[in-house]
């Protein structure tokens, strides 16, 4: 397997193609790929997802992918790292936050961002803006970074369970979703409150989760919660106070508990 890697903390490129040269690769950072033109197909860990004019992927570092190209196709790509998204100050801002939570929700990975006509223009016009910054990326990161939370923002709404209606509220997806958009308010992972929300019963929707991921809510809330944990102790720039502030923990030694906790819990994970 080919990695590839990226030192610099962010990258524009802009490229139009027939035939795709890059073997099948993972890499060390993020990547938001915009689709101004062309139709194929985008392999991701091993799913085939049809593309057309307009389509983005968001893809975290360990994500496989190619592209097989059936027409020419302009690719725009934005590539940054995660000394990119954990920038200082920036940790606790609303447009971060849900940049990560699509960086981590599994299913942003196995489909491509499909958007209204209205967001459709946004978008493009989003990208004709970075595009116009490729030459001076060191110059313009803080207004890069800006249009990358930018559309943080309209890629969450574009969400499956965002766009759902009401016969998909059992969706195991949308249920997955719900977590990683709320793992910063332990009030609304209750299994009750949970409960309320899709409308199982409390004992229902713990069999629910269990029987289609082998585990109980309280174990993934507890890991997915701890990985986040992690990333941001791993960047050096936040205190434990801070990360219990953000996560709606009681102080710095419930943060440490819970590490202590998790440390070799559903390694892997």
């Amino acid at each position: 397997m080919k990695r590839y890697k990226q030192f610099a903390p962010v990258l524009i490129s802009e490229f139009e193609v027939s035939d795709w040269i890059h073997p099948l690769h993972n890499h060390n950072h993020y990547e938001l790929i915009y689709i101004r033109s062309g139709k194929g197909n985008h392999i991701i860990n091993s799913n085939s997802i049809k593309y057309n004019d307009g389509y983005v992927f968001l893809l975290g570092p360990e994500d496989e992918h190619y592209f097989e190209i059936e027409t020419i196709t302009h690719f725009v790509y934005l590539k940054f790292t995660d000394l990119y998204i954990h920038q200082e100050e920036g940790m606790l801002n609303a447009g971060l936050r849900h940049l990560e939570y699509l960086i981590k929700s599994r299913e942003t990975h196995l489909s491509g961002f499909v958007f209204n006509d209205s967001d459709r223009v946004t978008i493009s016009r989003i990208f004709d803006v970075i595009i116009s910054m490729k030459k001076e990326v060191l110059r313009n990161e803080d207004l890069i970074w800006m249009q990358v939370l930018t559309l943080a923002h309209i890629l969450q709404r574009n969400m499956p369970e965002i766009r759902s209606n009401e016969h998909r509220t059992k969706d195991m997806q949308a249920v997955f979703c719900y977590i990683h958009k709320n793992i910063y308010y332990p009030e609304k992972l209750k299994a009750q409150v949970m409960a309320e929300h899709f409308k199982f019963t409390k004992d229902y929707i713990g069999q629910y989760f269990k029987k289609n991921t082998g585990m109980t809510i309280r174990d993934y809330v507890s890991v997915y919660r701890v990985n986040l944990i992690r990333q941001r102790l791993d960047s050096g720039k936040f205190r434990l106070k801070q990360i219990a502030s953000e996560f709606g923990l009681t102080d710095e030694s419930h943060v440490s508990k819970l590490l202590k906790q998790n440390r070799d819990k559903f390694s892997g994970f």
